[in-house]
């Protein structure tokens, strides 16, 4: 199976829109949600409705459980919380209650999929360096996990016995990336060949910004879209 792999989208909905364009160009069999689909922008419900029509498997990340989770909340910074709060004035009955009932981890052969990290995923740890990835390699007993959660796009690799190669992918951010390059990021996995291949698309991060503004939500969250950080 081919799967396109998308994360954090962040109610960012001219990112996923364009994203969701050049996926059908791709021609995969299957969308998969690595979460994250709210917080930060303008467009909570509109994305939501979006990846419940169009994705087939989502699981849950860290702004999608602080929803409705106080501990998650408490955890999250100041301009985050503005945007949870937003997020929970403006989601339909039918989007609120979706978000609510996605899973922390699901398994699709040998894929595991998980917002933040296979070993404790419900911690919302970030796995950023070879030494976090290190850990995170020996808990999974799949061939690939795939991740999100840090909006950066990376592939740690770790030989496990005499043949088996473990990798841990990072798909990157769809609507709010963090690596210095504000296009939108997503990936594609081939299962059947073991395959990844990672894209970036531009998108009008300047009208996401300013439906932010718009919105009523802190401004740093539409500058920061522009610098990609």
């Amino acid at each position: 199976m081919k799967y396109a792999v998308i994360s954090d989208i962040h109610s960012n909905f001219e990112a996923l829109m364009k994203v969701m364009r050049d996926i059908r160009t791709k021609h995969v069999d299957e969308i998969i949600c690595l979460g994250d689909v709210v917080g930060y922008g303008a467009n909570p419900d509109e994305v939501a409705e979006v990846v419940r029509s169009e994705v087939k498997y989502t699981v849950r990340g860290n702004h999608d459980d602080a929803l409705y989770d106080d501990g998650t909340y408490s955890m999250i910074n100041p301009y985050a919380r503005a945007a949870v709060d937003y997020s929970r004035e403006v989601l339909s009955a039918e989007n609120s209650e979706w978000l609510k009932a996605l899973p922390l981890t699901h398994k699709i052969g040998d894929v595991l999929l998980v917002h933040s990290s296979p070993s404790e995923p419900h911690e919302w740890k970030y796995v950023i360096s070879e030494t976090d990835a290190r850990v995170e390699l020996l808990a999974f007993e799949e061939k690939i996990c795939l991740i999100g959660h840090t909006h950066i796009p990376v592939i740690f690799r770790r030989k496990i016995g005499d043949s088996t190669v473990r990798e841990l992918i990072n798909v990157g951010s769809v609507g709010q990336p963090r690596d210095g390059d504000n296009r939108a990021s997503y990936g594609i996995v081939d299962t059947a060949n073991l395959t990844y291949e990672n894209f970036r698309i531009e998108y009008d991060y300047q009208l996401a910004g300013n439906k932010i503004i718009a919105a009523g939500l802190p401004p740093f969250l539409a500058e920061r879209l522009q610098r990609g950080r």
